[in-house]
């Protein structure tokens, strides 16, 4: 057995590049799986176009932004997290990218994150990108290394307050961070400690880890890799003033302090298929003086271009003291500004309603829109906003649900026919 819920059945096959003609089935019926097509959808909102890079189409321009978890076990993925992902491909997203997946073991934010350093991390990571291929989603994978803000409590516990018979329960650990410099992430927070400094064997090192990594993401079957470089872990350290004190050729100048991102996306990209897109999120700025500014994302989003980028995600923030503040959409103009040097963009955060998502499509500001926070308030939002936006449209239901979804609606007068 696969292992998969058999009764289930009847789904759309993904909308993906020729390559997953063959993608897996076990929640197709064989009337569907024999059929190389896709279901058709009339179309009017520019927010359910399908978004096409190197060989892979979206199904509409909607993605849900990872969010760790804290959940795992020597950094394996487990039932909750093939639920918790699982529900946005039925809600609809074209993007599913999973949380930050650490490459080495002390890359983790704490000891409950994903990882992605082992062969043995595989099997359960292919087991949810096959499940969200077969609800036409994309499967996307975040590869990460936490840096200086490494070895920190589960955001959801209160603290290191693991009790010493629960430890070996959640298989806890702690451990030094690592950094370009070192320096803490917090003086004023619990849970911070001074990292290591990391040496250029270490620098080469964790590059190839990252390749190493993208290795394994491509054997698991996932459509995406983004590359974390935002919110003040490692790529973002060694890029900003704030955390970066180096004096040799990682420190100093801005050529230098891009240097390991660089570096690490031109492994990242020679270890991924070249059919394969590639992206990487950034903090567009650190949202302070003295630190990275959106000038310097600009400059450093002609430089990942050119070594084969296709999508940036801009975020920004992450370091203590140095934030924008939040508001609807405050984040849409950093991601308008870096496209404008010729590459696609992701808009995120605090885009909540279906008309502005909508105009960030329509209007060029970004060619994807991203939801953390809100996909979790609401897991199928991509199908409301399609009714919101299009009238009667159900074609973003599972198929076990449509119908009966579209009876009640009916029954109540809404929704159109």
């Amino acid at each position: 057995s696969d292992g998969f819920p058999q009764q289930r059945q009847g789904v759309r096959p993904v909308v993906l590049a020729p390559q997953h003609a063959s993608v897996s089935t076990h929640f197709l019926p064989s009337s569907l799986a024999d059929k190389a097509g896709v279901a058709q959808i009339t179309l009017m909102s520019q927010l359910f176009t399908p978004f096409t890079v190197r060989d892979l189409t979206l199904r509409n321009r909607t993605v849900v932004a990872p969010m760790c978890q804290y959940s795992a076990r020597h950094g394996v993925a487990n039932d909750w997290h093939f639920v918790h992902l699982g529900r946005f491909a039925l809600g609809g997203y074209g993007l599913v990218i999973l949380e930050a997946t650490a490459v080495t073991p002390e890359g983790r934010i704490s000891y409950g994150d994903l990882g992605l350093w082992s062969d043995d991390q595989i099997k359960p990571l292919k087991h949810i990108a096959e499940f969200l291929h077969s609800q036409g989603a994309a499967a996307g994978i975040q590869l990460a290394h936490a840096g200086r803000k490494a070895s920190t409590p589960i955001a959801w516990r209160h603290g290191f307050d693991e009790t010493e018979a629960e430890k070996p329960q959640v298989a806890f650990e702690s451990w030094t961070p690592v950094a370009p410099s070192p320096i803490i992430h917090s003086e004023k927070t619990p849970g911070y400690t001074t990292p290591r400094e990391l040496t250029e064997n270490d620098i080469r090192a964790t590059v190839q880890a990252f390749a190493d990594a993208a290795i394994r993401a491509d054997k698991a079957g996932f459509d995406v890799i983004e590359i974390h470089g935002a919110h003040g872990y490692l790529i973002n350290q060694f890029l900003s003033p704030i955390a970066n004190k180096r004096t040799d050729r990682y420190g100093g100048s801005r050529e230098n302090r891009m240097r390991f991102a660089l570096e690490l996306t031109e492994a990242v990209r020679a270890a991924w298929p070249t059919q394969k897109p590639l992206f990487i999120r950034i903090s567009a700025t650190d949202g302070g003086p003295g630190g990275w500014e959106l000038d310097d994302s600009i400059a450093l989003a002609r430089e990942f271009k050119a070594r084969g980028v296709d999508v940036i995600h801009c975020s920004s923030g992450g370091f203590e003291g140095y934030a924008l503040k939040p508001a609807p959409l405050y984040q849409v103009p950093l991601a308008t500004a870096v496209r404008k040097i010729g590459i696609p963009t992701i808009a995120v955060g605090l885009v909540t309603e279906p008309q502005d998502a909508e105009t960030i499509i329509a209007t060029g500001e970004a060619d994807l829109v991203a939801f953390a926070r809100g996909a979790l308030d609401d897991p199928n939002w991509p199908i409301h906003a399609h009714h919101a936006l299009d009238g009667a449209a159900y074609d973003l239901w599972p198929i076990q649900a449509r119908e009966r979804v579209r009876s009640k609606d009916r029954a109540l007068g809404i929704r159109g026919n």
